[in-house]
C-alpha cells in the first residue's frame, strides 16, 4: 500500500496558487484513475483507490502547509505505513516551470510543508519536486507561491499534470524512471519531421523520334490523296 500526499492550502483562495501544485497533481490522480470520492479523514481529505495492482490512498491535508505532518504522522500511524511508504507532491523553486524531479529522503530546503512532514515521520519519504521556478529574489518567494499560476503557464501545467497521472502505476510499483518517462512524454511529445518525405522520382519520358523529312514531290502528294 502507498500513501500519496499532494501539498497545499486549503480552501478556494488558493486553489490556484503556485504552492498548491501538490494539490492539483493528486486531484488529477484521483479523477483519471477511478478513485473513491474525497472525504474528510487525518485532518485533510482522503481518496482511495488502485494504481495498476497496488492500493492507494491520496491525501490533501487541510492543516496548511506549515502544520502538514500532523495530517500526514495520523494516516501513517492509522494504516500502520512505514515512512518508506509515502511519497510527497510539492512545489520546487530551484527547478525550472515544467520540471519534474524524483528524490528518496534527504533535506527539506526550507519548504514549511516538507519540514513539517520531515518533524513527524522523518526524512525517509518519496518527494516528487514539482518545478514552478523562482521569481529572482527571496524576498518575493512568499508572494510568488500564494500567487495564482499565470495564463501563459496553463499548456505546460495541464500537460504537467497528465503526465503525472499517465506515470501515476509506475511511481505506486516504485519504478521512478518509468514515471519520469511518462512525464516527459507529455511535456515533450514526439513531432512528425517538418520535412516532407522524399517522392520517388518518375523516369524521364523517352522523346518520340523526330519525324523523318517528307521526300514526296507535289505531284505524288496530290496522288496520294485521291488513292
Amino acid at each position: 500500500m502507498r500513501l500519496f500526499v499532494g501539498l497545499g492550502n486549503p480552501g478556494a483562495k488558493y486553489a490556484g496558487n503556485r504552492h498548491n501544485i501538490g494539490f492539483m497533481a493528486v486531484d488529477r490522480i484521483a479523477a483519471d484513475h477511478g478513485f473513491a470520492p474525497w472525504r474528510a479523514k487525518f485532518q485533510g481529505q482522503i481518496a482511495e483507490g488502485r494504481l495498476g495492482d497496488e492500493k492507494v490512498v491520496l491525501l490533501k491535508p487541510e492543516t496548511f502547509m506549515n502544520l502538514s505532518g500532523q495530517s500526514v504522522g495520523e494516516a501513517l500511524r492509522f494504516f500502520k505505513l512505514a515512512p518508506g511508504d509515502v511519497t510527497v507532491f510539492h512545489d520546487e523553486l530551484d527547478l525550472a516551470p515544467g520540471k519534474c524531479r524524483v528524490k528518496q529522503g534527504g533535506g527539506h530546503a526550507g519548504h514549511n510543508g516538507l519540514r513539517s512532514i520531515q518533524g513527524h515521520i522523518g526524512a525517509e519519504f518519496a518527494r516528487v519536486r514539482l518545478g514552478i521556478g523562482h521569481p529572482g529574489h527571496k524576498d518575493r518567494v512568499a508572494t510568488y507561491v500564494l500567487s495564482d499560476f499565470a495564463k501563459a503557464d496553463q499548456d505546460w501545467l495541464d500537460d504537467l499534470l497528465r503526465g503525472i497521472s499517465d506515470g501515476a502505476p509506475d511511481l505506486a510499483r516504485g519504478e521512478g524512471a518509468r514515471f519520469l518517462n511518462a512525464v516527459a512524454r507529455r511535456m515533450a511529445p514526439a513531432r512528425a519531421s517538418t520535412h516532407p518525405a522524399p517522392q520517388p522520382t518518375a523516369a524521364p519520358e523517352t522523346p518520340a523520334p523526330a519525324a523523318q523529312g517528307d521526300t514526296r514531290s507535289a505531284l505524288q502528294k496530290l496522288a496520294d490523296r485521291f488513292r
